[in-house]
């Protein structure tokens, strides 16, 4: 049975089985936003243009939501060592002070499957969206932390913070981006009350001790418009 991750959760990566979880998909997952708008639509052109009859009808529109999955990785220092954030974000070219997305970690002990910009249309198909596969056995010996975040990526077409995107979660699991075998952990974004308002969420954090690999569920939310924002914050507050 699946964990349902709560803020300030730790949690050991033992599967039921005993056995540790090293090989595992951490996912994004939510759905499209439905606007239903009152609008005048033609139902009949008539002869010629004439006589041309229109009515009002519930019209329902897709909005995109673009929720952007990342992850920052540490030494035991705090000093980062490594990244993983859309290759569409090109910080390096604007100026901005950060290095371009990428989606490999140096190791590739993660890899993010690539940038999804609208959800799922038509209900939930049971997949993630966007997912970093991880495995532990090939991360550098070097990194001790690895910090999950997400952002909703600021375009005009939506201007809502994560209460109003449709089962909107995050879960660990085992499996592939195409196939979920066993739901490990889920933190549900859409239903938290410390969501409301806000569009960037910093999940949790992967860290060493002992020698063995551990998952803590920070689950701070916060209202940055800009992922570059939750960037500075991840090094300044969570990378110890």
């Amino acid at each position: 049975m699946a964990i349902r991750l709560e803020k300030g959760q730790r949690i050991n990566l033992e599967k039921s089985s005993g056995l540790k979880l090293t090989n595992f998909c951490v996912g994004c997952n939510w759905g499209a936003v439905e606007r239903v708008q009152r609008k005048e639509v033609v139902v009949s052109e008539g002869f010629l243009g004439f006589g041309k009859k229109t009515e009002w009808r519930d019209v329902k529109t897709i909005v995109d939501v673009d929720l952007d999955l990342s992850c920052l990785m540490f030494d035991i220092e705090g000093n980062p060592i490594d990244h993983i954030y859309s290759n569409l974000y090109r910080f390096a070219d604007k100026g901005v002070g950060l290095p371009n997305g990428k989606h490999d970690s140096m190791d590739r002990a993660l890899h993010h499957t690539g940038d999804d910009t609208q959800g799922d249309v038509g209900g939930d198909d049971g997949l993630d969206n966007e997912i970093i596969t991880v495995d532990l056995s090939r991360v550098s010996s070097e990194i001790n932390q690895i910090v999950f975040f997400l952002n909703i990526y600021n375009n005009k077409d939506y201007s809502g913070d994560f209460s109003g995107i449709p089962y909107a979660s995050i879960r660990m699991y085992e499996g592939t981006p195409t196939k979920v075998r066993e739901v490990f952990a889920q933190y549900d974004v859409a239903t938290k009350t410390e969501c409301v308002g806000k569009r960037a969420l910093i999940l949790g954090k992967l860290y060493k001790h002992n020698g063995d690999w551990k998952f803590a569920a920070i689950g701070d939310a916060h209202e940055d418009n800009s992922i570059v924002h939750t960037i500075a914050r991840v090094m300044k507050d969570y990378s110890k």
